[in-house]
């Protein structure tokens, strides 16, 4: 059964995709080469449809499942250099108090190797010339800041190796598997880059990065005389640089003047570095290390879309490379550099592959105030991009971007009738420092004033019924979906929030203690919370919630250690008071964000009739959901 409203004939748009496929497990994804090249490792759901970590042998069929999760599933693993030996990282249902295990690829036994309560896990380095070893990040005794310890892969023996004097938020190793540079959070809200030359000396200063600039430690050189780094400073945007240990002089390798840095390619054994990419609409790699070049060209032939290379064995003869597209799955192909040739191992989500999907176009707009925003218009299969119910969809962070690719939420939206919109508003990264900075201390002001300037083009442009637009996010988009319908009521007619702050001065008061080297940075960027208080109540959308007109939707993790509940409870207890029309979904077992798909599932139906019901798009009837955690209160 298809449900549709009259303003959208359901013979011109495809058909329903089902929830199931957009918003359920991959089929398989995130394959890694093992370091001697023997194994694949990827991720793929059990006979339960948790997320677990399987093997086979390279040329063959022999596949197994590895790991035995038994609830929340296996998203993030990677090789040690043993030969036998895998890491995954799991927390306690969304509680970001991650532990390393390990699972030895013959005999399938899980050891934990970081087996403490409430501590977060921060797996660091492993190296090819110490396969026995793993450097973490634990904070423990102290959970305001993690100090290194290094643990032995054979015995598990965890010993206490570099301390943390309490405001180092990074680590950087060398090639003699010790700890070396580290960036330090500053007073002043910017960053320290410190080195020493050896374990036993003090930390010096190499540089200062103030509030303005951004910066961080990429590698050392083979020699460990050149220590490679990414900064803004001297430039409006992140270059990568090489610092001459002796002689303190930096050299620029690449830059761009308006786009940061985005990724830097290492070689996994000489650490010469191969290429880098920049990220404007779309990622552009530049070449730095000949002896690749025919390989990318070659690579970059194979799909069309963007392509990352994902995992290399330590002979450098095969790599797994990831190809990206709008309007597919991702596609995941080995490559032989001796024969230049490629071969499909799979793609994570084979159903995708004969739908009708939706492709993403990047898109640029004024704002009143003369800044050029960029983001990626999306809009259904099959009728004309004129007068659509719209999604404004607004990403996280605030302090990353979005990319173009593919989406499932916005597939989704674009399947059920909805032109989708993801902006990146000014504060997002990407785009140099000028812009990131012009963000500071404008959440709820001039970075929502962003927003609705993308709402005022979309509808001069003809694309959007400006009577059916609808404000929708998670985090900082959460935030912004609330700022959205309490600052300027009259523009939308609905607002999602997941896992959104309602109160700025809470969300501060109740951040991990692991962010309290943080704390100056947010004081920059948003507001000083020990001396401007008033401040940031003003951008808080709980004191604003009378002004709410249009209906609210908001989906909460009960163990989010970024967003507490309290967030989404106070706004959701001041709309009641009030008498403002808002829904209230609740999962007991996920934190900053639904991981497991049941509750996904759960959610995006749940938002799907939301939006249907106040925007008139399409939707999938609820179903009979079973397995999630989601209650409505």
């Amino acid at each position: 059964m298809v449900t549709t409203t009259a303003s959208q004939p359901q013979t011109q748009l495809p058909p329903l995709i089902p929830r199931e496929i957009l918003f359920g497990n991959p089929e398989r994804a995130r394959p890694q080469l093992s370091p001697d090249g023997k194994y694949l490792a990827y991720i793929a759901p059990d006979e339960n449809n948790i997320l677990q970590v399987w093997v086979r042998s390279v040329g063959q069929q022999d596949d197994r499942q590895l790991t035995q999760d038994k609830k929340r599933g296996i998203r993030m693993y990677f090789w040690t250099f043993d030969g036998e030996q895998l890491i995954y990282l799991q927390d306690a249902d969304g509680d970001e108090n991650w532990h390393c295990y390990a699972v030895n690829i013959n005999t399938n036994i899980v050891r934990d190797l970081t087996p403490f309560q409430g501590v977060q896990a921060q797996p660091l380095a492993l190296d090819h010339n110490f396969p026995h070893e793993f450097l973490v990040g634990l904070n423990l005794p102290d959970l305001s800041k993690h100090d290194v310890y290094r643990v032995n892969l054979k015995n598990g023996a965890v010993e206490f190796d570099t301390e943390n004097p309490g405001n180092i938020v990074s680590w950087t190793v060398n090639t003699q598997f010790q700890v070396q540079a580290a960036i330090a959070a500053t007073a002043d809200g910017g960053y320290d880059l410190l080195y020493r030359e050896s374990p036993q000396a003090a930390w010096e200063n190499l540089r200062h990065w103030s509030s303005e600039d951004e910066g961080y430690a990429v590698s050392f050189s083979a020699d460990d005389k050149t220590l490679y780094i990414v900064g803004s400073h001297d430039a409006n945007a992140q270059r990568l640089l090489a610092l001459d240990l002796a002689t303190r002089q930096e050299t620029v390798i690449a830059e761009d003047p308006e786009y940061d840095v985005d990724s830097v390619i290492v070689h996994p054994t000489d650490r010469v570095l191969q290429a880098v990419s920049f990220y404007r609409d779309k990622q552009e790699w530049q070449i730095l290390d000949r002896s690749i070049a025919d390989d990318l060209e070659v690579i970059a032939q194979v799909r069309p879309g963007e392509y990352n290379i994902t995992s290399r064995d330590l002979a450098d003869r095969t790599w797994l490379v990831a190809y990206i597209t709008d309007n597919g799955p991702v596609y995941y192909y080995t490559y032989d550099r001796t024969t230049k040739s490629s071969t499909l191992l799979f793609s994570n989500q084979p159903k995708l592959e004969e739908l009708q999907l939706a492709t993403m176009q990047p898109v640029s707009y004024p704002t009143r105030d003369g800044l050029t925003i960029h983001g990626y218009l999306t809009t259904p299969v099959g009728i004309a991009a004129k007068n659509l119910p719209t999604i404004l969809l607004v990403h996280g962070g605030p302090w990353v971007r979005d990319t173009w690719g593919y989406d499932p939420e916005v597939q989704w939206l674009a399947n059920r009738g909805y032109a989708v919109l993801q902006v990146n508003f000014r504060g997002s990264t990407g785009y140099g420092k000028a812009f990131l900075n012009a963000g500071n201390r404008e959440w709820g002001a001039k970075m929502h004033d962003d927003l609705i300037d993308a709402v005022n083009w979309l509808v001069e442009q003809g694309i959007s019924d400006p009577q059916k637009v609808a404000i929708m996010g998670g985090s900082y988009g959460g935030y912004a979906a609330l700022a959205g319908l309490t600052f300027t009521p009259e523009v939308f007619a609905a607002g999602v929030d997941i896992v959104g702050p309602s109160n700025l001065i809470t969300l501060m008061q109740s951040i991990p203690p692991y962010w309290e080297p943080m704390k100056a940075m947010f004081a920059h960027r948003l507001g000083n919370l020990e001396t401007e208080p008033e401040f940031l109540k003003s951008r808080s959308p709980l004191f604003y919630c009378d002004r709410i007109q249009k209906p609210l939707l908001i989906g909460q993790g009960a163990n989010d250690p970024r967003v507490k509940q309290a967030e989404s409870e106070q706004i959701v207890a001041a709309m009641r008071q009030s008498n403002r029309p808002v829904e209230y979904l609740l999962y007991a077992d996920e934190g900053h964000g639904f991981a497991r798909p049941e509750n996904r599932l759960h959610f995006y139906a749940k938002a799907e009739e939301f939006l249907a019901k106040y925007l008139g798009g399409r939707f999938e009837p609820v179903g009979d959901l079973v397995g999630h955690s989601g209650v409505e209160k």
